[in-house]
This record gives C-alpha cells, structure tokens and sequence, in this order.
C-alpha cells in the first residue's frame, strides 16, 4: 500500500469512528471508545518494546502510573497548563523509560520480565504509601483537563482528543516502523550477536525501544487523569501490565495493526465482563495462553499478506543483472591501496580456563589478498576471527586496523569502520525476507536519522528507497533475487550461506571475514564460492577466511597463516605451506612419512586455474 494511501485511510477511519461516536454515542459508549484509544495507546508503543524489539516487559503500569501522576502533580501542584503537563507527562516518562532500560538490559528472557515486574511493583507501593505527594490510596483531586475558552472538554471531545492522539501515534509508528528502525527492532529480537555485527548498535536500539514505551503508556496515563480529574493507586495494579501485554500478544505482536485489534476487541470484552469482576482475571488467563500457544502471531497474523510487518514493504523492481562494473562500483571505497597492510595483530590472546585458543598470535592482512587462515580442528581459528570483529574481547594484545587501535571497539563500531564478517554457524534473521537480511547488512550506511524516520520525511524516503535498489543489485548479482521476498530461514542451505555473504558485503566493508564458508556446501557450490570469493576480491574488497576446504584455500588465496593450538606454526604462499612440514605433521601426525607427504600434495594441488 503506498504511503498517501495508507495515510489517507488512517485519517478517514478515525474521522468515520469520531462521527459516529457523535451521531450514536450516549456516554457509556463514549467511554469505551474513549478506552480503546488509551489502550490502543498503550498497546501501539508496548508492541514495539515487545513485538518487535522483543523485550519481554511486565512494567507497563509503572509507567502508565509515571505519566498520570506526572500530569496530576504538575496540574494540581505546580499549576501548570494541562497541556504543558500533557508534555511533562511525555518528558518525565521518557526518562523513566531509559531508568527501566538500564537495569532491565543487564538481564534477558524471564529475568528481564522479573525486573521490570518489580519495577511497575515499586512504582505502585510508591504511589500508595507516599501519601503526602501522591496521596496513597485516596488519591489525588482536582486534576485540571484540557479546555476550550475556559469550559472543560465533553464526553465526545475526549473521544475526539483519544482519536486524535492515537492516529498521531499510528502515522508516527507507521512511518517509523517501517523502514530502517522497524528492520533494526526485528534485527535485534532475532539475533543479538548478528544484529551487532551488522553495525547495529543493540544496546542503544533496546533503550530506544523501552522509551518508545514509556512515551506512549505515559501519555495514556496523563489522558485518564486528566479525563477524570483524579487518579489513585487502583489505577496502576499489576492486572493493567497484564491487560497491555495481552493486547499486544492477542492482537498480534510485531504486527503493525495488532494493537488496534488487540485494544477494540478486549475493551469489548472487558466492558462484557464487568458485570461479572471475579471471572474477568480468568479470562484474561485463558486469553493469554490462548494467544501464546494458539495464535503466537495473534489475530493480525491471521491476515496473512494483510497484516505483514511493516518493515517488509514493497520493494522497487529487481535489478534484471549486475554487470561487473557496477558491482565495482558500490564498493570503490573499499579499495584502500595495493598491498597496503589493512589489518595488525600483535602479540594477540584469549584463554577460556587452561584451554588457550589464541597464544601471542601476530598477523599481518594486506590489502587486495585473500587471507586464509587453516589449521586443524580447536586450532583458534574462529576465535581469532571473533576476536577481530569485536564479538570476543581478547585478553591481551593489539588489533590495529587501518592504523586504528579496534581490540576494545564493540562489535557495531568495528562494522562501521569497515570489517564486516559471516559466521561459521549461520545467523540468519531466518523469520524476515532475504531482502531486509541484506538491508540490515546496510544499516550503518543509512543516513536517516530518528527524527527524520518517525516523521519519514523526505530525507529518509530516499534514503530507504536508495537502500533497497542496492541490496536488490547486490542480491542480482549473486544470483538471488528470485528470493528477495522469500523468508531467509526457508531457503535452501547453500543458498542461506549466500544470503549472508550479502548481508555482510552490504555494510561496504574494507576487510571481509569469512568463517568457514564452504562449510555444508557440495563440490560445485564450493568451486563457485571460490569463483564468487576471487570476484569480490577483484571488486576491492580483502578476505580473511577460516577454511577447511584445502583445494578452495589453496586455489584463490594469496597468503596463508597456520594455527595449531592456539599457536602460529606457519605462515606463506599456497606453495609454501603445502611443503611446509610442520603444516603436515600438524594435519597429518607425521613430519617427513613420504606417503604423508602425497596426501597433502594430493588434497593441496591447485586445480586447472591456478590460484589466483
């Protein structure tokens, strides 16, 4: 759906359901249209913390209760305007917002919950026994609402209000979510280790998330105690943490329009089951194991193509090909200078106990090479290429990289400087088409920012739209854009190896680690990986990569290094190393056995070709 299209039926369905509640609402219906609009407003903002950024958050009250309380004080205690203290309300619950995060973040799954559990636990106890400046159970009175030349808003101007705000949110939200925040949000939920290594900073990106939240609870908050001019702590219990999260998980969770069916068709029920308050916990049980175990995606992901993440969207035509020149041409700030040293490790180690896996490594990677790095298994190998983007801290040691100290860098940082990398298990965003795989690769090469995204202005549009015809060139040219739209999880082994190499060659890196990426693959798929390697060389772009596929390392690399026990043995040419005898007797036990000696010649011989 385009984007005036999309935003002109959001403005005509808010206009349709404010006319009708005026047309056919007597005051008990305004009310629950009115509680539509604040939990759809709770819900709109949870749903990203929890739908998309996966942050499991029971403390949804707390912050409810921090934006009612804020507009109350602000009203009754320092006089302020209602709608000034509609904005306090929003400014005070965006701070709480990054105070839940912090202490939240150093814990995941259930224990995340558990904090944030007892965050909405301490701000209720707070509220309740705090007579003096929250008024305890009693409350507080006399909260001033917005108004109109002095007389206070009606029952209908509230709705209208309610609407108001929730399809501010939803414009906000939709634009938002959409493009590079939306793809991130997922990103992270997916796959923390990945996300990191594909320039995202995760930890900033879970704060972002937990303000959006709070923002959203805070100004539901501030609407129900100005609405009805007094709040207590009856207001802020733990059921209305429950009651949010299952408006996002029975709506459905990571869905754009869950929210909104999650906060109609529960505000139903709710008003149903008033009449009955002992069966209403019940029902809210059942509900959410139903929608847990039943409908993980919630009734929204019942639509199926309707009701998609909106960070999918429609992608511009596919390129037809990619001819080599263009290709060379995403990528010419790639290229730094032949043989220029690219990468430094000096005196390098890690030890995990009396296991030591990398013991005073150096390593030297030249610009315009392919770098192999070999040895047998538990050689270190794969912890030098963690150490190297930063998803491994080493103990001790220097890893310069382009003369620029990055041993102590986060994994986000080392991305953006230019090092970007695959995994010798893959880490694929296996739930979101092969198309945002390769647009998250690209996400510290776009510019949009937080302001221009939420109001998607046309800076960011473009930045999007520029985004998405380089990763389908990029997905043209190895061979994949038939499966742009497919979920990257459902393809094919050999086929997912390369959707990561594209997500990884997306970032524009200088240095290209590659983490056994012949691994899984059949003899031809591993010849045209080889083919494909020299090509993106020749593109500018150097290659570190750990391999146990001999012919391939000994047929395209210009320099190889050996590992063994977290000890370099060797180091050299092809040639070299394949005549060298501590290489085989590391591989084969043996250092100068003749029918030794054959088998490496044998599994070593370059092909037809010659190496490159």
């Amino acid at each position: 759906m385009r984007n005036s299209t999309a935003i002109f039926l959001s403005i005509a369905f808010a206009a349709v359901i404010g006319a009708a509640a005026w047309a056919f609402g007597n005051a008990y219906h305004l009310r629950i249209v009115f509680m539509m609009c604040i939990y759809y407003l709770c819900a709109s903002g949870t749903n990203v913390l929890v739908g998309y950024a996966g942050q499991k958050s029971l403390g949804q009250a707390g912050l409810f209760a921090v934006g009612a309380y804020t507009a109350a004080l602000a009203s009754t205690l320092l006089l302020l305007d209602p709608w000034l203290a509609l904005l306090a309300a929003v400014v005070v619950s965006a701070v709480f917002g990054v105070v839940l995060a912090l202490p939240s973040l150093r814990a995941k799954g259930p224990y995340l919950a558990m904090v944030t559990l007892a965050f909405g636990i301490v701000v209720e106890k707070i509220v309740t026994e705090w007579s003096d400046l929250f008024g305890g159970a009693q409350g507080i009175y006399g909260i001033q609402g917005p108004s109109i030349q002095g007389v206070p808003f009606s029952d209908i101007q509230w709705v209208w209000l309610g609407l108001a705000m929730c399809l501010a949110v939803h414009l906000l939200l939709r634009g938002f979510l959409k493009g590079k925040f939306g793809r991130t949000f997922l990103a992270v939920q997916a796959d923390e280790i990945a996300a990191g290594s594909s320039g995202i900073n995760v930890y900033s990106f879970k704060v972002l998330a937990f303000v959006i939240s709070a923002v959203t609870c805070g100004i539901a908050g501030a609407l129900v105690a100005q609405q009805n001019q007094y709040i207590n702590s009856d207001f802020v219990g733990f059921p209305l943490s429950i009651f949010i999260l299952l408006l996002v998980l029975f709506g459905g969770a990571g869905m754009l329009y869950g929210p909104l069916i999650g906060a109609v068709l529960l505000v139903l029920i709710d008003a149903f089951l008033s009449r009955w308050p002992n069966l209403q916990h019940l029902v809210y049980g059942a509900l959410l194991l139903f929608a847990l175990y039943v409908l993980p995606k919630g009734l929204a992901g019942l639509g199926g193509k309707l009701f998609s993440h909106a960070g999918r969207g429609v992608p511009p035509s596919p390129c037809e090909s990619a001819t080599s020149a263009a290709w060379s041409g995403l990528f010419g700030e790639a290229v730094t200078g032949d043989d220029m040293e690219l990468l430094s490790v000096h005196q390098l180690c890690k030890s995990y106990g009396g296991v030591k896996p990398a013991q005073n490594i150096d390593l030297s990677i030249r610009a315009g090479h392919i770098h192999a790095l070999i040895g047998p298994n538990g050689a270190g190998k794969s912890t030098m290429i963690n150490m190297i983007s930063a998803v491994v801290q080493a103990d001790s040691g220097n890893i310069r990289f382009l003369g620029k100290e990055v041993g102590k860098a986060a994994p986000h940082d080392v991305c953006g400087l230019g090092i970007s990398r695959t995994f010798q298990n893959l880490r694929l965003f296996a739930d979101l088409p092969v198309l945002d795989n390769v647009l998250i690769g690209r996400h510290s090469k776009i510019k949009s920012g937080f302001w221009s995204s939420l109001l998607n202005l046309p800076s960011a549009q473009r930045e999007e739209r520029r985004a998405r015809v380089e990763a389908l060139l990029i997905l043209a040219w190895l061979g994949l854009s038939e499966y742009a739209q497919h979920p990257a999880g459902g393809l094919a082994y050999g086929l997912q190896r390369r959707v990561e190499l594209a997500r990884s060659l997306a970032s524009h890196p200088r240095l290209l680690l590659l983490d056994e990426p012949a691994a899984g693959l059949n003899p031809l798929e591993t010849a045209e990986l080889g083919r494909l390697l020299v090509r993106i060389r020749e593109a500018g772009i150097t290659i570190l990569m750990v391999e146990h596929h001999m012919d391939l390392v000994m047929n395209i690399s210009n320099h190889v290094t050996v590992l063994d026990y977290g000890i370099k043995i060797a180091e050299g040419t092809p040639q070299e190393i394949q005549n060298n005898p501590v290489v085989i007797a590391a591989y084969l036990g043996a250092e100068s056995d003749p029918d030794c000696e054959a088998a490496i010649d044998e599994a070593c011989a370059p092909q037809e070709a010659g190496h490159a």
